[in-house]
């Protein structure tokens, strides 16, 4: 025999042609309310004000087409409860008037305020999460003790904060246990193994680098997307310590000149650059682009550096290899590169100076457009007299030289006109002369 399962609405109402209620009955999940009251009342006064509108629309509704829309009110009842219901107004047969049914909303009303607020503390915990990982990064960055994290799995070195880049030399990317002492690697492998279980390890004594300089290392384990690391803190194990020298490191005539250099692995990973680089890289600290490849800042990554790198492997060397170097905040800047390479603790390094020339390469075309200028004049030899040719010739260079003494000084005139030995009336008068005027007085105005 099969059971059909018969839904009974929470409230039913039977309407007159004009909305008066005739009948009103609750269904067992609304006990304890009396609605003989009811009888006789229009609906709408039985509704909240707001909810009266939504009421009469739905008894005009279902008296034109038969059903109304679904809509949700306010049902007052005459106990003082009030509860969201959502009705819907259906016309009976012949002259036997509407009926309306609803669905107590209360239930879903519940469950919708718990979401909004497990989608508040949700968010809440979110940002709180964002707090303490920011804390954590500058925590990190500021420590004056070398820390560093490594992969769980290769023990490649993931972050490096700026006290181990400059006391160890070590950055991003480099296999953590190839820095250390072979006599060394057994315990920790002790101290990782135990991290892994217990989820951090006593200090151990290892010797790192290819001096051995003793450090203290303690060992924790951290999970992470896409897998777990190890935190790994260093402190001198002696009283002074003597920081392990990247190549060049200590050579101050590098770091004091005005060409940039960089020194970079076999894969274009930068370990060391100057304070001229940094300037053109527009970068603020050299901390900030250890272990980013040099190919970040070429002007075809990927290409330029390759044809370094190759060029490098095959001679040894490469000579005033032209590119373009563009700096972080989008500066862009014509430049050549030379360098070669040097194998130093079976690791091969390649020490590249930049050298911007862009002024270089505005000069000579300026030159050039001078030497075309000055030999069409020279066409003039026997139909134009010698005066008059040394004149226009005397007006051209003139004209170059301010041209220049303006681009130099990016179109301040003043500095221009002290560049020229030229009183700023003096140089107003010859830009006049030769129709400079507004062009100069636009680039002027950028300038200031």
């Amino acid at each position: 025999m099969t059971r059909v399962a018969v839904i009974q609405p929470d409230i039913t109402l039977s309407l007159d042609w004009e909305g008066v209620i005739r009948d009103a009955s609750l269904s067992d999940a609304i006990p304890s309310e009396r609605v003989q009251e009811w009888l006789g009342r229009p609906w709408m006064e039985t509704v909240g004000e707001i909810a009266g509108l939504q009421v009469r629309r739905m008894v005009e509704d279902a008296r034109a087409s038969g059903v109304s829309a679904y809509l949700q009110v306010t049902q007052r009842f005459p106990s003082g409860l009030e509860l969201p219901i959502e009705y819907t107004t259906v016309r009976l047969g012949g002259q036997a008037g509407l009926i309306a049914v609803g669905k107590n909303l209360q239930a879903v009303a519940e469950l919708q305020s718990r979401l909004v607020a497990a989608q508040q503390a949700r968010e809440q915990d979110y940002w709180k999460l964002r707090e303490i990982e920011t804390r954590s990064r500058l925590l990190f960055d500021a420590s004056s003790e070398a820390v560093l994290v490594i992969a769980a799995s290769t023990l490649r070195i993931v972050e490096a904060n700026p006290a181990a880049i400059r006391e160890l030399g070590m950055a991003p990317g480099w296999n953590f246990s190839d820095e250390v002492a072979p006599r060394d690697r057994a315990a920790l492998r002790d101290v990782l193994m135990r991290a892994r279980e217990q989820g951090r390890a006593p200090g151990i004594m290892v010797h790192l680098g290819a001096d051995g300089t003793p450090w203290l290392l303690r060992a924790s384990l951290m999970a992470r997307t896409p897998g777990p690391v190890f935190l790994i803190q260093l402190s001198p194990a002696a009283p002074a310590v003597q920081p392990r020298a990247i190549p060049l490191r200590g050579d101050t005539l590098l770091e004091d000149m005005p060409d940039g250099f960089v020194a970079i692995d076999a894969e274009g990973a930068i370990r060391r650059a100057n304070r001229a680089f940094l300037d053109l890289a527009q970068a603020g600290t050299e901390a900030s682009i250890i272990g980013e490849k040099l190919d970040r800042w070429l002007a075809q990554p990927g290409m330029d550096i390759g044809v370094l790198l190759n060029t490098i492997t095959q001679h040894g060397e490469v000579r005033l290899f032209p590119t373009q170097l563009t700096g972080n905040l989008g500066s862009e800047i014509e430049v050549e590169i030379s360098g070669c390479a040097v194998n130093r603790d079976g690791q091969r390094m390649i020490g590249l100076i930049i050298r911007d020339i862009g002024r270089r390469v505005l000069a000579s075309g300026e030159a050039a457009a001078l030497r075309t200028a000055l030999g069409m004049l020279a066409n003039d030899v026997g139909r134009v007299p010698l005066p008059t040719m040394v004149r226009n010739t005397a007006a051209l260079v003139e004209r170059a030289c301010i041209e220049q003494a303006l681009r130099l000084a990016n179109g301040n005139r003043t500095a221009a006109a002290d560049a020229l030995g030229l009183s700023r009336q003096s140089l107003y008068a010859k830009l006049e002369r030769y129709e400079m005027g507004e062009d100069r007085e636009a680039n002027e105005d950028r300038g200031r």
